[in-house]
């Protein structure tokens, strides 16, 4: 059983609902108590990284190693990045209005490419100042040993926050979080070649390192960047990374007897909701109330077969039935053969 729905479960059973209240009471309480986690993990990493961020940018400067500097502003941007998951936090608990019909949630996406520039940009600089360190005539000063000993702090703190992140980031499926732990994971790995670089530089008396160092970190910044934008950017141009869904929708629906042929069917992500459209083909001799509630059980069949479904819209038609026209959007048979 995965992390978010023993997290689900937990949620449930501290505020005394099961299965028979009505499924809003339950879709609302759930969502309330993710915003609430993802708001603490919020403050954790946010009050974590400014700590790091303060002392590696000071003993960066006093020690005089770019390298941690770069390392320091990194974590800058992880300030940042928590800065902007409050303010989406504000915007999805908003409830569904004229101008929003589906709701807010789609700020969480928005947030996390947002999160993705601030990373880039921070990472553009760095590189910008690393290559003129290097290009630059006149000496270039060695860093000192307080650069390695905040360094190897860093590495340790970043662990624990990237750990945290991810734990809580998948317990509540929260694409900021996650996006957050990866890029405190990629810190750690940044810190460490930080710690080595530096060593090195102090040890070999060859400060050349340092600078050089730092803008293969800057490119380690830009990559995670990219990477952070082109996975939130297939969210917000309606695409779908894991089509296992399709997989499981299909099976769903073939579950419910008198209903035939599933097609036309598309799946959006609203943060870490599903919304789900499919047309469905029935005896054209069933009346219109037997034909809905042919939908009522699909729509119940897939309600037992996928978590997080914000919201389901199956198109009856009678069965043979053959539109020219139509909208793109997978059949059975199309995903079998893709």
């Amino acid at each position: 059983m995965n992390e978010a729905i023993l997290y689900k479960e937990r949620v449930l059973e501290d505020l005394g609902l099961n299965s028979f209240k009505p499924l809003q009471v339950l879709e609302e309480c759930l969502l309330e108590s993710r915003l609430k986690l993802i708001k603490i993990a919020s403050w954790v990493g946010m009050i974590g990284n400014t700590i790091l961020a303060l002392a590696k940018i000071t003993i960066g400067l006093i020690s005089g190693s770019l390298a941690v500097i770069g390392d320091g502003l990194d974590s800058i941007t992880d300030l940042f990045s928590f800065l902007i998951i409050f303010f989406a936090i504000r915007i999805i608990a908003k409830a569904p209005d004229q101008n929003h019909p589906y709701g807010h949630h789609r700020a969480e996406s928005l947030a996390t490419l947002l999160i993705s520039f601030i990373i880039f940009f921070a990472g553009l600089q760095l590189l910008i100042f690393s290559l003129t360190k290097i290009l630059r005539p006149g000496p270039t000063e060695v860093p000192t040993l307080p650069a390695i000993i905040v360094t190897l702090i860093s590495v340790g703190g970043k662990l624990l926050l990237a750990l945290y992140q991810f734990k809580i980031g998948k317990s509540t499926e929260s694409s900021m979080l996650i996006a957050n732990g990866r890029n405190m994971l990629g810190d750690v790995l940044l810190s460490s070649g930080v710690l080595l670089g530096t060593s090195l530089s102090i040890i070999l008396g060859i400060p050349l390192l340092d600078p050089i160092l730092a803008m293969l970190i800057s490119f380690w910044i830009i990559r995670t960047a990219l990477h952070l934008y082109l996975s939130t950017n297939m969210e917000l141009m309606d695409g779908i990374e894991d089509t296992s869904i399709y997989e499981a929708i299909f099976a769903a629906v073939d579950e419910v007897d008198q209903v035939y042929n599933p097609h036309r069917t598309r799946v959006r992500k609203l943060a870490n909701l599903y919304l789900i459209d499919l047309d469905i083909e029935v005896d054209g001799n069933l009346t219109v109330a037997q034909g809905h509630q042919l939908a009522v059980e699909v729509e119940q069949a897939l309600r037992r077969s996928i978590k997080n479904l914000y919201d389901i819209a199956v198109h009856v038609e009678p069965l043979g039935n053959i539109e020219s026209g139509e909208k793109y959007g997978l059949s059975s048979q199309e995903f079998l053969n893709g």
